[in-house]
């Protein structure tokens, strides 16, 4: 079975991306080729049974340090798999597909759900999805463009005077 072929989009090591079936226009995301999977920061997991499925609510708040407009979102539970930590602790978690739009390009990625408070970044992209025709350049950031001002306030905790 042959992989498909993808053109590659060089990214920097941070970029905007966005949550379309999440209903998150905007959240800043640091993409990680160390990083198996992507994660994404998610609070109040709750786990339902659909009939024969297995639906998994939870919020996300978009912005750095701040719980405003904050999300919430269902998904169907693609997995769950034991994850190992930047800091060596290892937690089951719940696997979740969601479409990431990094760069105008639209990509599947499963995407482990867990409380990032404390990390850098709301959101991390990992080498499975980037490999879907992404190169990271480590040297830059945003190469897909910033966001808009206001948005941009927001994620330091400022209010936007104008977005």
């Amino acid at each position: 079975m042959t992989e498909p072929v993808y053109s590659n989009t060089i990214a920097g090591w941070r970029e905007w991306v966005s949550l379309p079936g999440a209903g998150v226009p905007w959240i800043k995301a640091k993409l990680d080729t160390g990083a198996r999977t992507s994660s994404l920061h998610a609070f109040d997991l709750e786990e339902v049974q659909r009939g024969d499925a297995s639906i998994v609510r939870f919020g996300v708040h978009p912005w750095q340090n701040s719980d405003e407009d904050a999300v919430i979102v269902e998904c169907p539970v693609h997995d769950r798999r034991s994850v190992r930590s930047s800091s060596g602790h290892t937690e089951e978690r719940i696997v979740v597909l969601m479409d990431v739009v990094l760069m105008g390009r639209t990509m599947t990625a499963e995407v482990t759900l867990t409380n990032r408070d404390e990390m850098g970044f709301r959101m991390l992209i990992g080498r499975e999805a980037l490999r879907q025709g992404f190169i990271v350049d480590s040297a830059r950031s945003f190469v897909g463009g910033r966001a808009p001002r206001g948005i941009r306030r927001r994620n330091r905790g400022r209010t936007a005077a104008r977005a």
